[in-house]
């Protein structure tokens, strides 16, 4: 069982996100999962449902919504600091922020830690443990790209999430199954939402 940061923030793309949970938690996985309050409007406004304020409010709605799965799931909120990732004592194998603003990509490359999402990815990347971020912009600027060449040198995963055409998707689910299956590949966790290439 791996520990995996996850983190919602307000960019488009949470389906990827709510995706990437289940997975992990039906891979049997740890997650500790925290979500910014602008990743809570884009929730009602993309998938139609609320993410609760209170993280144990949170962790009942996602057990009613998952069902039965293998893994542990623990919310916190973004201000608490007694949170296990938010000290290089206790960071977990990984975090992925997912989707990823520019905002928030922007404060993890300057090393502004002012809540708990920032603070956890300072933590992964002091710690060389591996960090994911996921930024669902377009066109980006050239502000965007230095953010990320600079997060790039500092040892973060950048992974838009483009899905790829050459398996045929017939859905948009099997479109975001594309990505989330490349992020569990970069987390090491194993997958069944997509052939790898060459493989029948």
């Amino acid at each position: 069982m791996k520990t995996i940061t996850l983190a919602f923030t307000g960019a488009s793309g949470l389906p990827y996100g709510m995706r990437l949970l289940e997975c992990l938690l039906q891979g049997g996985q740890r997650v500790h999962l925290v979500y910014s309050q602008a990743a809570q409007i884009v929730a009602k406004q993309e998938l139609d449902f609320t993410l609760p304020s209170r993280p144990q409010d949170a962790e009942q709605m996602f057990a009613e919504r998952f069902g039965k799965f293998s893994g542990e799931l623990k919310v916190f909120g973004i201000q608490d600091w007694y949170a296990p990732m938010a000290s290089g004592s206790n960071p977990g194998d990984a975090m992925v922020v997912c989707p990823c603003t520019m905002g928030t990509l922007s404060k993890i490359a300057g090393g502004i830690s002012d809540d708990l999402i920032c603070r956890a990815a300072d933590v992964i990347l002091k710690e060389k443990r591996t960090l994911i971020l996921v930024p669902r912009e377009m066109p980006f600027s050239s502000i965007h790209l230095e953010n990320m060449l600079k997060l790039s040198h500092a040892g973060a995963v950048i992974m838009p999430p483009n899905p790829g055409f050459y398996h045929h998707p017939q859905s948009v689910q099997e479109m975001v199954n594309f990505v989330v299956a490349r992020i569990l590949d970069h987390l090491g966790v194993e997958q069944e939402l997509m052939k790898k290439w060459g493989e029948k």
